[in-house]
C-alpha cells in the first residue's frame, strides 16, 4: 500500500508531512528573536497610552521573568492571571512564559462560583490581578486553599479588601530583577497558557495549550492574512480569549508587525481608532460586525488603511454590503481554543457567502462526519466537524485535570468540534450549528450547566433549565433563557432571580428571557429535554428584561 492516503472528509492528501523545526516556536524565543531582528521599532501600543518597542518588551519580559523566579516560581507552576487590557497583559504572558511557568488566562467578568471553580481547577499558587477585581477574590477567599500570594497591578491600594490568609505584593515590585535572559529551558512541548471554555454537561473546561499550539495561532494568521513588518494591528478583544491574544497579539509578534490595544471594543469608537492607528488589520467577532455596520453613516468611513477585517462568523447577507460600505475585503475563519484556527476563507477567493473557508492543511486535517458514527460525509451533507493535527504539540494537550473529558472529545482520534457543518463540492466549509448543548453570547462561550449552578441556589427555585434561543442579531447569535419551576408555595419575581444573577455570575452570562413553568420535559431517565425547550422558543409566556428595561451593567 502507498503511504499517501486521500482523506475521505476532505480531499486533502496525508501521510507524507514532514515535520517541520519547532525548536522556535515558544513565545520568549519569537520575542527574543524580534528584538534581536527589530529592536527600535515600535511594537506594542495601548490607545492614548503607553508604547513599548521589541527590544523593550523584551527586556521587560526578562525582568519579570527574573522577578517571578525570585519569588520561587518553578517550571509548570501555574499563575493566575485577571488583567483588562493593558500593555502588563503581554509582559505578564512573556515573563511568565519566560520563567517556564503556565499563563493562566482568567476573564475579567468572573466572580462568585465562576472565579472560584477555574481558579481551583488551575490549581494555581499565585495570581496577578487588577486592583477593580480584589473584592470578587476577597469573597471566595476562604474556597481558594491553593492560592497564596497575589500580585496586584499598581501596587496595593490603601482600601484593599481585608484578606486573612492570601498575601498581596506589588506587581512592580517583580520588575526590580535583572535584564538577562532566564536560564530555564522552555519547548514547544511544555504548556504555555490554559484558557478556559465553557462546559456542556458541566462546568468551564481548561484547555492545555502547549507553546507549540500557541505559535501557530499566531503563525496561521501570519501566512493566511499575508501580515508582514508594515501591518498594524487593531486588537479590541479581550486579551484573555484565543482571537486577541494568540491569533491577533501572536500573530503581531509572529509577523514583526506593530499593534494597537483598545481598552474594548466600541461600535462607535471603531472606525476614529482605526483611522488614528493607521490599522490595515483587525479582527471582529459574532455581532460586532453587525454593531459597525448598523452606525450612521460616516463620511470617512472609506478614509482608513484597512485592507482586511477577520469576522468570525460573517451572516451571509452582510458581507457583501459591509466590504462595498467600508471598502475592506472580509475574510472568515474557523476554530476553536482546542484546535486552534484550522479554517480560512483564502484571500485570493472570490467570497463564498456563509463560508468560512478551507482547511489550513499545512498543519491540521479537517473532515465533517455522521456524529453517531465519525464516518466521513460525503460533500453537501452535514455532519459534526472533526478536526486533528499533522504537527506534534501543534494542538491542546487535552482538558486539565478532566481526563474523561479528553477521551471523550478525541474519540476514534479526531477532535470533535460538537460544531455542524458541511463541505462543498470544492472543499470549502460551512458552519451550520452548534450541536453541544453551549450558548454563545456576545462573543462568548457560556456554559448553561454554569448558569443553572447559580440560578438553582435561588431559594425560590426547585428547578431550572438555560437554553440559548436566536438573538435578532445574525451570524448565530444567542441570548440566554432559563426555564424554571418554582417551590412549592414560592412566586418567582424576575426582577429579584436577575438581581440575584447579576451578583453572582459574569455580566455576559445574566439570562435575558425568564418562564416559570410547572414542569421540565424529561426523558424517560430523568434528563432534561433541552430541545422541546429551545422548540417552544420565547414566546407570549416569557418575561424578557430588555422589553421590562432591566439593565444589565458590564462588570470590571
Amino acid at each position: 500500500g502507498s503511504s499517501l492516503e486521500m482523506d475521505r472528509g476532505t480531499g486533502e492528501t496525508w501521510g507524507k508531512h514532514m515535520p517541520e523545526d519547532k525548536s522556535g516556536w515558544t513565545l520568549g524565543a519569537v520575542l527574543e528573536k524580534q528584538a534581536l531582528a527589530r529592536g527600535d521599532q515600535p511594537f506594542l501600543t495601548m490607545r492614548d497610552g503607553p508604547s513599548v518597542t521589541y527590544a523593550e518588551a523584551h527586556a521587560i519580559a526578562n525582568r519579570l521573568a527574573n522577578g517571578l523566579i525570585a519569588q520561587g516560581v518553578r517550571k509548570g507552576d501555574r499563575i493566575a492571571v485577571m488583567l483588562p487590557n493593558c500593555l502588563e497583559y503581554f509582559h505578564t504572558w512573556v515573563g511568565i512564559s519566560r520563567a517556564g511557568g503556565v499563563h493562566v488566562a482568567i476573564n475579567t467578568a468572573y466572580k462568585g462560583a465562576f472565579l472560584r471553580h477555574v481558579l481551583s481547577n488551575a490549581d494555581a499558587a499565585r495570581m496577578i490581578v487588577h486592583p477593580n477585581f480584589l473584592g470578587w477574590l476577597a469573597e471566595i477567599e476562604q474556597e481558594l486553599p491553593t492560592l497564596t500570594t497575589v500580585f496586584v497591578l499598581g501596587g496595593v491600594p490603601p482600601d484593599s479588601p481585608t484578606f486573612t490568609r492570601i498575601r498581596l505584593q506589588s506587581f512592580e515590585a517583580l520588575l526590580d530583577a535583572p535584564e538577562r535572559a532566564p536560564t530555564v529551558t522552555v519547548s514547544y512541548q511544555d504548556t504555555g497558557v490554559i484558557m478556559y471554555t465553557s462546559g456542556t454537561t458541566g462546568p468551564s473546561k481548561g484547555v492545555l495549550m502547549p507553546h507549540g499550539h500557541l505559535y501557530l495561532f499566531g503563525e496561521g494568521c501570519r501566512e493566511n492574512l499575508r501580515l508582514t513588518p508594515e501591518d498594524t494591528y487593531y486588537i479590541c478583544m479581550p486579551l484573555f480569549h484565543a482571537n486577541a491574544l494568540l491569533m491577533q497579539l501572536y500573530g503581531t509578534l509572529v509577523a514583526g508587525a506593530r499593534a494597537t490595544i483598545a481598552p474594548a471594543f466600541s461600535a462607535s469608537g471603531w472606525l476614529a481608532d482605526v483611522r488614528a492607528c493607521g490599522a490595515t488589520v483587525t479582527n471582529t467577532l459574532g455581532v460586532m460586525t453587525e454593531f459597525l455596520f448598523r452606525q450612521p453613516p460616516h463620511p470617512l468611513e472609506r478614509e482608513h488603511n484597512l485592507r482586511v477585517v477577520q469576522a468570525i462568523p460573517t451572516a451571509s447577507e452582510l458581507a457583501q454590503p459591509f466590504m462595498q460600505r467600508f471598502g475592506v475585503q472580509l475574510v472568515e475563519a474557523y476554530g476553536m481554543t482546542e484546535v486552534n484556527i484550522v479554517l480560512y476563507l483564502p484571500l485570493d477567493a472570490t467570497h463564498r457567502p456563509g463560508s468560512c473557508g478551507k482547511p489550513y492543511s499545512r498543519y491540521f486535517e479537517v473532515c465533517v462526519a455522521d456524529p453517531e458514527t465519525d464516518e466521513p460525509l460525503p460533500p453537501g451533507q452535514v455532519g459534526e466537524i472533526l478536526v486533528r493535527p499533522k504537527e506534534a504539540f501543534g494542538f491542546m494537550a487535552g482538558y486539565n485535570a478532566m481526563p474523561e473529558k479528553t477521551v471523550e472529545a478525541w474519540r476514534n482520534l479526531w477532535f470533535h468540534t460538537g460544531d455542524a457543518g458541511r463541505v462543498d463540492e470544492d472543499g470549502y466549509f460551512y458552519f451550520v450549528d452548534r450541536i453541544k448543548d453551549c450558548i454563545r453570547r456576545r462573543g462568548e462561550n457560556i456554559s448553561s450547566y454554569e448558569v443553572e449552578t447559580v440560578v438553582a441556589e435561588h431559594p425560590a427555585v426547585a428547578e431550572v433549565a438555560a437554553i440559548a434561543v436566536p438573538s435578532e442579531f445574525p451570524g448565530g447569535e444567542d441570548e440566554i433563557k432559563v426555564c424554571i419551576v418554582s417551590r412549592e408555595g414560592q412566586t418567582l419575581d424576575p426582577v429579584a432571580l436577575l438581581d440575584y444573577c447579576v451578583a453572582r455570575m459574569p455580566h455576559f452570562a445574566v439570562p435575558r428571557f425568564v418562564e416559570s413553568l410547572s414542569t421540565l420535559p424529561k426523558t424517560p431517565t430523568a434528563k432534561v429535554q433541552k430541545a422541546k425547550l429551545r422548540e417552544a422558543g420565547h414566546g407570549a409566556g416569557c418575561w424578557d428584561r430588555e422589553a421590562a428595561g432591566y439593565q444589565v451593567r458590564r462588570d470590571g
